[in-house]
C-alpha cells in the first residue's frame, strides 16, 4: 500500500531528474508522485546525481523536498561557448568570462576567472570542470580544461559531445606509448612461434568477417567446415570426439546426417592488455568506444584496435574462440572454447555477403547460405522461447568533407547483418552458460550481461498506453505476455505507427547492463548471457576474455574478488549509458543542421508523440523528430486528451493521433539546443 507522503517528513536518496528550466525530480520507493525541487533548493545537485533529499510535508499540491547533500556527482566537466560581459569599474571596465553549457539540463552558467581561461578567448567552443561551488544561489567557479574550435564547425561540435561524456577523443601519450611498444614487441615479427604452439591452429580452416563497409575494427570472424565424417574431423585438424577432453555434449549422431563446425572467432585482446597496465585502467576508465556519426572514438589505442588486435584479411591474428558442431536443425551437440590462431580469407562488406547468400555464382555462396539458414533456425527458436522483437529503424549521414550533412539515408538490415548476430549471441550465451554452471557449485564470480523483467507499473501503463490507441492487451500477473508484444509489433511491420509503438515498449523495458549477479536476459530470453564477442570496442568483453581463461586452467575467481568485479559492472553499465547519449546526441545534432538548410520546405511527417504544448513529428525519410507546437496549429483551438492520446480542436473537431501521417514546413531550428520546430501544412 502506497505511503501518505503528505504527513510524512523525513530523507530518502535517490538519482535526480532536471528538467530543461531548472526543477528536479527523484523518484521514492513507495510513493504516487516524484517530490518536487525548484531551483532554490537544489543546493548545486546536478541532473543524475546521487543525491540525499529532505521530503516537505505539505498538505495541499505537489510534494516538494529539498536537497541536504550530495552523494555522488556524476559529471563535473561541461562543453560549450565561452562568452564575456564587460563589468564597469571606477576605473575602467573589466571583462568577465563564463561558460554557456551546451547540456539543456545544466540550469546556470560556469564563472570562469580569468587565470583559468587556459588561453580560451570569447565565443570559442570550449569544455570547462567545476572547481568550485558551494552555494546553490551563486555561479559555480571553473576552469577550461580544453579549447574545442569554432561554434558550429564539425569537428569543434563532434568532440564536444564526446568529452562532455567523458570520451576524450585523445588517448594519453603514455598509453598510446604502451601500445606502441606492444606492436613493436608483440606482434608476428617478433616470432609467434611459441605462443601459436599453445592454441589451436585454425589458419587452414576457412575464416572470413563480415562487417559494415566503413568499418576499421575487426572483432570478430566465423570459420565454417562441413563434417562429412566426424570420425576423422575435428577442431583445426584435431579429431573432434577423442582429442578433446574439454568438449562437452552428446555424442552426434551418425548415419548420413550432416554436421557444421563453426567457429566464432575473437580478437584476444586480454592477450596482449594485461590487468594494471595503462591502456587496461584508460580502456577500464572509457567502458567503451563511441561510435558518432563521422568518426569513432576507440576504447583502445588505434596502433592495437585497427591492427594488431584486428582480424584483418590475410594476416595470421590471435583469438580466443568459441567452437560448436551444429546440426541441420541449428542444435548444438559439441562445444569448445580456448585460445586459438586463425587467418581470415577474406572480408566482406554486410552488402557482399547479402550478395553472396542470394546468387549462386557469388564468393563462398554455399558456405555462407547454409550458414544464413542455420542462423534463421536459431532466431526462431528464440522467439519461440519468448525472446521479443524490437528493432527501431536507423539513419546513416552522408556527409561532406566538412562534416556538413549532404543526405540521410536509412539502414537496412539484411540477412547478412542478422547472421552474424544470431551466431554472436549463440557464443556470448554459451560461454555464459558454461562458465556459470562450471562455477556455480564453486560459488566462483563471472560478469553476467543481465536484463530483468519489467516493473508492472510500467507494464502497467504500457497496457494503458497501446489499449489507447485501440488495440487490445491483456495483463497476465501485471505483465504483458511476450508472444501478445510479439504479435502486435508484427502485425504493425510498414504500419506508420510502427517505431512510436515500438519505443514504448523499449521504454517499458528494464535497462540492459553488467552485473556478477545473474537475473537471465528478459529480452533475448536467455537464462545466462554474457559480452564475449567484442573486446577491440567493449571493455566488459576483456574481462569476460579473462575470466573464461582463468576458468579453462581450472583457476577459480573466488567470492574476494566479488568487490572488484561488481565495481567493473557498474562503471561499465555507466560508460555505456554515456556513450549512447553521446551517439544519439550525434545523431541529433546532425538532423538538426540538415534541416537548418531546408527552412520552408515541405515533408512528410508521422506524428510520435503528443502533449499538452503539441505534436512531435518525425520526417519519413531522415528521421528527423521536431515539435509542432499548439501555439502555430492556428486553424483552431486544441486541448490535449491524456487518456486517448489525441489533441482535438475544439470547433471543427479535428484529432490527431499517434500514427498520423502529416504534411509538415520546416519552421525553424536551434542547433544550440538541438531542436527543430515545424508548422502544419
Amino acid at each position: 500500500m502506497k505511503k501518505n507522503i503528505k504527513k510524512i517528513q523525513k530523507t530518502v536518496q535517490g538519482t535526480i531528474s532536471i528538467t530543461s528550466k531548472g526543477i528536479g525530480y527523484v523518484k521514492v520507493p513507495d510513493y504516487d508522485e516524484d517530490p518536487e525541487i525548484d531551483f532554490r533548493h537544489l543546493n548545486t545537485a546536478l541532473h543524475g546525481d546521487m543525491v540525499e533529499i529532505a521530503l516537505h510535508g505539505k498538505g495541499h499540491g505537489r510534494i516538494t523536498a529539498e536537497v541536504i547533500k550530495i552523494i555522488s556527482r556524476v559529471k563535473i566537466g561541461f562543453s560549450g561557448v565561452l562568452e564575456s560581459e564587460a563589468l564597469p569599474l571606477p576605473r575602467g571596465k573589466a571583462s568577465v568570462f563564463f561558460l554557456k553549457p551546451d547540456d539543456t539540463k545544466m540550469y546556470t552558467d560556469i564563472l570562469i576567472p580569468e587565470k583559468m581561461l587556459n588561453s580560451a578567448k570569447a565565443g570559442q567552443k570550449v569544455y570547462a570542470e567545476i572547481t568550485f561551488w558551494k552555494d546553490g544561489l551563486k555561479a559555480p567557479e571553473g576552469k577550461i580544461i580544453k579549447v574545442l574550435g569554432k561554434p558550429g564547425d564539425n569537428n569543434a561540435e563532434m568532440h564536444a559531445i564526446a568529452i562532455e561524456k567523458g570520451f576524450d577523443s585523445e588517448l594519453p601519450q603514455k598509453v598510446e606509448e604502451e601500445a606502441k611498444k606492444i606492436s613493436a614487441e608483440g606482434g608476428p615479427a617478433s616470432g609467434w612461434k611459441d605462443e601459436i604452439a599453445k592454441r589451436r591452429d585454425f589458419r587452414k580452416t576457412l575464416t572470413f568477417t563480415i562487417d559494415p563497409d566503413d568499418a576499421k575494427d575487426f572483432d570478430d570472424a566465423i570459420s565454417f567446415r562441413e563434417l562429412p565424417s566426424l570420425e576423422k574431423e575435428g577442431v583445426g585438424g584435431g579429431n573432434l570426439i577423442n582429442h578433446h577432453p574439454a568438449l562437452k555434449g552428446t555424442p552426434p549422431q551418425q548415419g548420413g546426417e550432416k554436421f557444421y563446425e563453426i567457429g566464432i572467432h575473437i580478437a584476444d585482446v586480454s592477450h596482449y592488455v594485461k590487468i594494471g597496465s595503462e591502456i587496461d585502467n584508460e580502456a577500464k576508465k572509457r567502458g567503451t568506444s563511441v561510435y558518432l556519426v563521422d568518426r569513432t572514438i576507440p576504447m583502445l589505442p588505434e596502433v592495437l584496435s585497427n591492427d594488431l588486435c584486428s582480424l584483418v584479411p590475410n594476416k595470421d591474428r590471435l583469438t580466443m574462440s568459441a567452437v560448436f558442431i551444429i546440426d541441420k536443425n541449428a542444435q548444438v551437440k559439441k562445444e569448445w572454447y580456448g585460445r586459438t590462431v586463425i587467418h581470415s580469407q577474406k572480408r566482406f562488406t554486410y552488402e557482399e555477403a547479402e550478395k553472396s547468400i542470394k546468387e549462386n555464382s557469388a564468393s563462398l555462396h554455399k558456405e555462407l547460405f547454409i550458414l544464413n539458414n542455420l542462423a534463421k533456425k536459431l532466431t526462431k527458436e528464440r522467439f519461440a522461447n519468448g525472446a521479443i522483437s524490437l528493432e527501431q529503424e536507423e539513419v546513416k549521414f552522408i556527409l561532406d568533407k566538412n562534416g556538413k550533412p549532404l543526405k540521410v539515408i536509412k539502414k537496412v538490415r539484411g540477412d547478412s547483418n542478422k547472421l552474424i548476430e544470431e551466431f554472436m549471441l549463440l557464443a556470448n550465451k554459451k560461454v555464459a552458460e558454461t562458465i556459470s554452471k562450471g562455477t556455480k557449485k564453486e560459488g566462483g564470480v563471472f560478469v553476467y550481461r543481465i536484463h530483468d523483467n519489467p516493473s508492472k507499473e510500467k507494464m502497467t501503463d504500457l497496457a494503458f498506453f497501446l489499449r489507447g490507441l485501440g488495440y487490445k492487451i491483456s495483463l497476465i500477473d501485471g505483465v504483458i505476455p511476450n508472444y501478445e508484444l510479439n504479435n502486435l509489433l508484427k502485425s504493425l511491420e510498414g504500419k506508420n505507427e510502427e517505431n512510436t509503438v515500438n519505443r514504448a515498449i523499449i521504454r517499458s523495458m528494464a535497462k540492459a547492463i553488467y552485473s556478477t549477479k545473474n537475473v537471465g536476459h528478459y529480452g533475448l530470453a536467455f537464462e545466462y548471457y554474457a559480452h564475449f564477442t567484442s573486446p577491440i570496442r567493449r571493455y566488459p568483453d576483456v574481462v569476460v576474455h579473462r575470466l573464461l581463461t582463468d576458468y579453462l586452467k581450472g583457476l577459480k575467481v573466488g567470492k574476494e574478488k566479488l568487490s572488484i568485479y561488481e565495481e567493473i559492472s557498474r562503471k561499465a553499465s555507466e560508460r555505456e549509458k554515456f556513450a549512447s547519449d553521446a551517439e544519439r546526441a550525434s545523431i541529433k545534432y546532425k538532423q538538426v543542421e540538415y534541416m537548418s538548410s531546408r527552412i520552408s520546405k515541405t515533408f512528410e511527417g508521422i506524428i510520435s508523440g503528443i502533449t499538452e504544448w503539441g505534436i512531435y513529428v518525425e520526417e519519413v525519410e531522415t528521421k528527423c523528430e521536431g515539435l509542432v507546437r499548439v501555439r502555430d496549429m492556428e486553424d483552431d483551438f486544441y486541448v490535449f486528451n491524456e487518456k486517448k492520446l489525441e489533441l482535438v480542436g475544439q470547433k471543427k473537431k479535428k484529432r490527431y493521433l499517434l500514427g498520423d501521417k502529416v504534411k509538415i514546413k520546416v519552421k525553424s531550428v536551434d542547433l544550440e539546443r538541438k531542436t527543430i520546430d515545424y508548422v502544419l501544412v
